[in-house]
């Protein structure tokens, strides 16, 4: 039997212990590798590639979300399994955005994270009970005339985004929202901590794609 070459990304060593060992006592698995942190997770992806690679989030350096992107759009073919503690509708289409192309949370019994790497070794976008749920529940709910864009930050956090997004910097944010410049660095820093991006690059990148950095008429 083929066996399924995993590459494991997480920054906690008995986390990582513990799904090596389960890939190492399944058939049809094995762990070729593992990562401590994001930029090493793409560096591994690109020398050993994996058919899969189970993916952290919140990972030191270069964050989860992030390092999913770069080896989506430097090999397509590797699935990536997001396993994380995170259960939120932003980490999770973030996560879906960037081309993970399965979702679990640590709390997930082996059968399920096993069923997850198999499913998408097969070619399927597989999701754990809990975030399956939480998608019906998503797009069954009655729709608002329009969705919100990134809920997760606060008004002042979304008007710093927009800015962002226009390529201002922090000093001309500063002047529009009348604001200090430690205000507006404390303002960027949380905005990329929420979404889960490494940099200012990434954060325009993320606000772009939500139609956001247009400059008013």
């Amino acid at each position: 039997m083929e066996r399924l070459r995993v590459l494991i990304a997480d920054d906690h060593p008995v986390f990582r212990d513990g799904l090596r060992i389960l890939m190492d006592a399944t058939l049809d698995t094995e762990c070729v590798g593992e990562a401590a942190a994001g930029d090493e997770a793409v560096a591994l992806a690109s020398s050993l590639r994996p058919d899969i690679i189970l993916m952290d989030i919140q990972m030191p350096g270069l964050n989860g979300i992030e390092a999913t992107r770069r080896i989506h759009a430097a090999h397509p073919a590797i699935g990536v399994v997001v396993v994380t503690m995170y259960e939120d509708d932003a980490s999770l289409f973030a996560a879906m955005r960037a081309g993970a192309r399965g979702y679990v949370l640590k709390g997930a019994s082996r059968d399920d994270i096993l069923r997850a790497i198999r499913g998408v070794g097969s070619g399927d976008a597989i999701f754990g009970p809990a975030i399956a749920q939480r998608l019906i529940n998503f797009f069954a709910a009655p729709r608002q005339a329009s969705l919100p864009v990134f809920p997760e930050l606060t008004s002042r956090e979304f008007e710093t985004l927009e800015l962002i997004s226009q390529g201002k910097n922090n000093t001309e944010i500063a002047g529009r929202l009348s604001l200090s410049q430690k205000t507006v660095r404390n303002n960027v820093s949380t905005i990329l901590n929420k979404l889960h991006v490494a940099d200012r690059a990434a954060a325009i990148v993320r606000a772009r794609e939500a139609g956001l950095g247009q400059e008013p008429v």
